[in-house]
């Protein structure tokens, strides 16, 4: 895996961003993206842990700024599928679970999900859709997406870079400060009833 920069991120979901959303539209678009991913939630941890382009993806926050609320990010594991258990050992730790006895040394995607994530009454999967447009603004990777989880409909507006005061400036500047900060694990949480942890 690539050196990871931990990045610092303001991120809120909303019906309406009004003003905020429409100043950022005027902004050139510099990517536009749509995928589908497999979010799966833990009872046990508030670690972002997800499948996306066939990858197992974990993300973990490092620090949370306590005037400021911006969190930092950083990345803990991209794994292919068969995924070894070595592997999910890190997968297991990032649940807050522990590691069940396994069969095999290695599971496709499917046996994964079938006979690891579905049976355990901890976890939860989220089939999360997302169409995102990407602006460089202030030379902050801002972003606005319109998301699934599951059925439900959502609008999210990020800002990241790995300069929190960058991105404080940033999302002042776009009227984002108004809006509280809420992280994808958290906001998928709340929609289902689960506790953040």
């Amino acid at each position: 895996m690539e050196k990871i920069i931990p990045r610092w991120e303001f991120r809120s979901f909303q019906t309406d961003f009004g003003k905020a959303e429409k100043f950022i539209r005027q902004h050139d678009v510099t990517r536009v993206k749509e995928s589908s991913e497999v979010y799966i939630l833990s009872q046990n941890s508030n670690d972002n842990t997800k499948v996306r382009d066939e990858l197992m993806d974990i993300k973990t926050p490092l620090r949370i700024d306590s005037q400021t609320k911006l969190e930092q990010w950083t990345v803990l594991m991209k794994a292919g599928f068969p995924i070894h258990i070595n592997e999910l050992a890190l997968v297991y730790k990032a649940f807050g679970l522990q590691m069940p006895f396994c069969e095999n040394d290695e599971y496709t995607y499917r046996q994964y999900i079938e006979k690891l994530i579905k049976p355990n009454p901890n976890l939860r999967m989220v089939n999360v859709y997302k169409k995102r447009f990407g602006y460089l603004i202030d030379g902050c990777l801002v972003e606005i997406a319109e998301v699934k989880f599951d059925e439900i409909r959502k609008k999210t507006i990020g800002v990241e870079h790995i300069d929190p005061e960058l991105v404080q400036q940033t999302v002042k500047k776009l009227d984002l400060s108004q809006f509280e900060n809420i992280n994808y694990i958290k906001e998928m949480k709340r929609t289902f009833g689960m506790n953040y942890v």
